[in-house]
């Protein structure tokens, strides 16, 4: 199955919605790297992995808003809520990823995350 780097984010992001993490990461280049910017970069998938497993305490919640694909690129906008891990309570943000392919794998990221207003 040949699927369009637009459709592979869609079934990665699923992946995510669903809490399978490692189905999420099955979509990723091993040596992925995601920029946070202003925050870090992860290097690597197993990077990637410790993130969510702390990051990610339940699944997060998410509305895509724009998926915009463009050659080896795929620019994501939209909302997304989290539970903190300090306290538990939900944080909502509105994001830009921009997501990078290199043969049917998402090999980059550069999130751009502002917290937003509760809801």
């Amino acid at each position: 199955m040949n699927l369009s780097n637009k459709e592979i984010l869609e079934k990665a992001n699923a992946a995510i919605t669903r809490g399978d993490y490692e189905e999420f990461l099955s979509f990723c280049s091993d040596d992925t790297e995601w920029t946070f910017v202003g925050d870090k970069t992860l290097q690597g998938k197993e990077a990637v992995r410790q993130y969510m497993a702390t990051a990610y305490i339940e699944p997060p919640k998410f509305t895509v808003e724009n998926l915009i694909a463009e050659d080896g690129f795929v620019t994501a906008l939209g909302q997304i809520s989290m539970k903190s891990a300090e306290d538990g309570q939900m944080i909502h943000y509105a994001y830009c990823d921009v997501w990078r392919f290199h043969n049917g794998k998402m090999i980059g990221l550069k999130a751009f995350v502002i917290k937003s207003a509760s809801k």
